[in-house]
């Protein structure tokens, strides 16, 4: 039994003795403490702010989801997917230089790369993060969430790309992405991207960039010393960019691309009655995912050496010698003038002089008395040469330009080319020597300096089959607000009604006729017409009577073929442009005619007849 307190200096003393060790400890405690607040504050003081500031508000990108496309029945052409993108933000990183060795090592992707990547962003706030590399991979990915700990200021973010279902088809009128260049972003053109995003460089994807490409939408966070988000304080949402519905029917433009095949060259199809694009085909081709991820510069190097040209839409950009298909100027202009009538003839024996010159016909022997149905449905060089001489160069060009030739279509695909007319005043200008009539001989079949492009002469054909109205081709059916009909119409051919109806006649024959060059067009059931030609590459003099069967595929003429369906109340037109095809009956012919026959759903046999022409 404890001593009862009773003394009150015992009970002191033993207070004393049982608080003292108690006290001991909490001095000790304090002490500690108090040691390392001021090892805290006067030795590591520094790095504790620095790791303090680091805690921020940031701005998060959000991307937008780019619109689909589709054709005009809806099919989904170009769609989106998830893709992982490499950034590294600089205020995280710390020592920029060691992350990204570790990085490359880790990795395997180039260091020098990703050190272009940074110094071309040095100048950008050092919070903001910097796109390495986009759509590395699921392997990938893998390797930097193992080793995330050891790569501060990396981040990997989920962001949709494009699609292309079917790779290759309409590579050219659908066009690609591509990350956006230096000069784009000085442009002032697109305020809303930056170095290392991507946009719309060819095609569809290039002239709808405002339209497909959405609006970027943004996360307000807070993160930590590391980068990592401790949380969202506020969210805008992206805003998606617009579908786009085209006016090709995807069912055809494969048609005209297989018929193609390994030949180089391009197919246009029209819609007469209102100018929409049914088909507009290139070759050869190129697969657009291709271009998602960054080609390489083996692959690159091998697309710009290629001589066939894969990356340049021969529809709108190759510019050629329109061969006897201008055989269709020169007859309006020739009607319209009054140099020629209906039954109007000349004597073709097969070759034309003029002074010291010989300008030879396609045939050899000739085609004897020739009017005008007769020149067209068996282009008869020797006929128009002398039509030509009658009209000069300066009215072929006058009519030439009145059906829409020398001038761009006003299509809304970019770096169109807008061919050549020639002139007198164009020739002086250029070369400093008058025009000679010898090339208005040439002028007048669509050779010497004229160039045209497939496009042009499908907008051509579609306005002779429609009677003379002259329509702006669209690729876009809708998805955006477009112009009317009316709005589209860009003129009518100069020339009337009765002209039009004789050079149609002629054109009827040139395929149904019984010695019509383009015969081998024939479809079953409808009636078409149309116009081969086969356009020189090089002046022939002492080898002009060299078949193009024994010359080098280079040297080879170009072969043309244009064509409208059915022959009255029209649905399409077609320019085909087979590159080096030699002839225009037996290579560009037979495509459009399977074009056309897909288009009105005719089954075709296969067919033989052809001739040189």
């Amino acid at each position: 039994m404890g001593k009862p307190f009773l003394d009150n200096t015992i009970d002191l003393d033993w207070l004393k003795k049982r608080l003292l060790p108690l006290m001991c400890v909490i001095a000790v405690v304090f002490a500690v403490l108090l040691g390392r607040l001021m090892f805290l504050q006067l030795v590591e003081g520094d790095t504790y702010y620095r790791l303090s500031s680091s805690n921020s508000i940031r701005l998060k990108d959000i991307t937008p989801l780019r619109g689909f496309i589709y054709d005009r029945d809806g099919r989904l052409l170009v769609d989106n997917r998830p893709a992982f993108n490499l950034s590294i933000t600089p205020k995280d990183a710390g020592n920029v230089e060691g992350v990204l060795k570790r990085l490359s090592v880790y990795t395997a992707l180039p260091l020098e790369k990703l050190q272009d990547k940074w110094e071309a962003s040095r100048k950008a706030p050092s919070f903001k993060p910097i796109l390495l590399k986009q759509d590395i991979g699921r392997d990938l990915l893998a390797v930097l969430e193992a080793r995330r700990y050891a790569l501060p200021g990396v981040s990997v973010t989920i962001q949709p790309v494009r699609d292309y279902l079917f790779p290759g088809q309409a590579a050219h009128l659908l066009g690609y992405l591509g990350e956006i260049d230096t000069k784009e972003l000085k442009s002032g053109r697109f305020p809303h991207l930056k170095i290392g995003e991507y946009v719309g460089k060819f095609g569809v994807e290039r002239s709808f960039e405002s339209i497909l490409g959405g609006r970027r939408g943004g996360r307000q966070v807070e993160v930590n010393s590391s980068g990592q988000v401790v949380r969202t304080l506020k969210t805008v949402p992206a805003s998606p960019g617009r579908d786009l519905y085209l006016t090709i029917d995807s069912t055809l433009q494969q048609v005209a691309e297989a018929a193609l095949g390994e030949e180089a060259g391009a197919v246009v199809a029209i819609n007469p009655n209102n100018g929409e694009v049914l088909a507009l085909a290139s070759a050869p081709t190129f697969n657009q995912n291709d271009f998602i991820s960054g080609l390489s510069s083996k692959k690159w190097q091998a697309l710009l050496a290629n001589p066939q040209k894969p990356l340049t839409n021969k529809a709108i950009q190759g510019a050629y010698p329109p061969g006897s298909v201008y055989k269709i100027v020169t007859a309006l202009a020739g009607l319209e003038e009054k140099v020629i009538y209906p039954d109007t003839t000349f004597f073709c024996p097969g070759q034309f002089k003029l002074g010291r010159r010989t300008f030879r016909c396609w045939r050899r022997g000739g085609h004897g008395t020739v009017n005008l149905k007769k020149a067209l449905a068996e282009s008869c060089d020797v006929y128009f040469y002398q039509v030509g001489l009658r009209l000069g160069v300066d009215k072929i060009a006058h009519y030439a330009n009145g059906c829409g030739l020398g001038r761009s279509t006003g299509i809304e695909l970019v770096n169109e080319n807008s061919g050549l007319i020639p002139t007198k005043a164009w020739k002086k200008n250029r070369t400093g020597i008058s025009w000679q009539r010898g090339e208005t001989v040439s002028i007048s079949i669509g050779q010497g300096f004229n160039l045209t492009t497939p496009l042009q002469m499908a907008v051509l054909t579609a306005a002779v089959a429609n009677g003379g109205t002259l329509y702006r081709p669209t690729v876009v059916q809708d998805g955006l607000e477009q112009d009317s009909r009316e709005d589209r119409k860009l003129g009518h051919i100069p020339a009337g009604p009765n002209s039009l109806q004789q050079v149609k006649a002629g054109l009827w024959e040139v395929v149904n006729g019984a010695r019509g060059t383009a015969r081998i067009a024939q479809i079953p059931g409808v009636e078409v017409c149309g116009k081969t030609g086969t356009a020189q590459v090089f002046t022939r003099k002492t080898q002009s009577r060299l078949k193009e069967e024994d010359l080098e595929k280079s040297l080879r003429s170009h072969a043309w073929f244009v064509a409208y369906a059915p022959a009255e109340k029209a649905q399409i037109a077609v320019a085909v442009l087979v590159e080096h095809g030699a002839h225009g009956s037996s290579a560009a012919a037979p495509i459009g005619r399977k074009v056309i026959a897909t288009y009105l759903g005719i089954e075709l046999e296969h067919h033989s007849r052809e001739t040189d022409e």
